[in-house]
């Protein structure tokens, strides 16, 4: 990540497909708890899959990218139903985040558990951020990552 102040403005991060950012220590320790939870239930038991669960095999007609805050816990099922749909999402947890850190754990817990059970794919996509998949879209995962690389930049 390339980390430059901007005339005029304040600190600011380069974060890949997000862009300039605010630098704020909170979304990085934030960002860091996301990380820890999503590997904390892949190190678990995994949930029993049962015949009813499973999901179809063909893509939907139609499937949307949809990105949307998390506010608060009930906000889960409307996001199950909408990978359950087909479609790719992206959620913003920091809402969510600034009312429970427990509460962002234990929905992420949940959302991966979830992702899980259909065949889908989760990760988290920056500071503050979860992209989450159906079946048919895997997120691809680079192994090496240079991090003290500069970005380039179409400045």
């Amino acid at each position: 990540m390339l980390c430059r102040n901007i005339s005029g403005t304040q600190n600011l991060k380069f974060n890949g497909w997000l862009g300039l950012v605010e630098e704020n220590d909170s979304l990085s320790k934030l960002g860091k708890k996301i990380g820890k939870a999503i590997h904390k239930v892949k190190k678990g038991e995994k949930p029993e899959i049962t015949e009813e669960k499973l999901p179809s095999t063909s893509p939907p007609a139609k499937a949307y990218l949809k990105a949307l805050p998390l506010r608060d816990l009930e906000d889960v099922d409307v996001i199950k139903r909408e990978v359950k749909s087909g479609n790719i999402l992206i959620l913003r947890v920091g809402p969510l985040a600034r009312k429970s850190v427990e509460d962002v754990k234990r929905a992420v817990s949940e959302l991966y558990e979830f992702t899980q059970l259909v065949g889908g794919d989760i990760a988290r996509l920056g500071e503050e951020r979860v992209v989450i998949t159906p079946s048919f879209i895997r997120i691809w995962r680079e192994k090496n990552v240079a991090s003290n690389q500069e970005m380039p930049t179409a400045a």
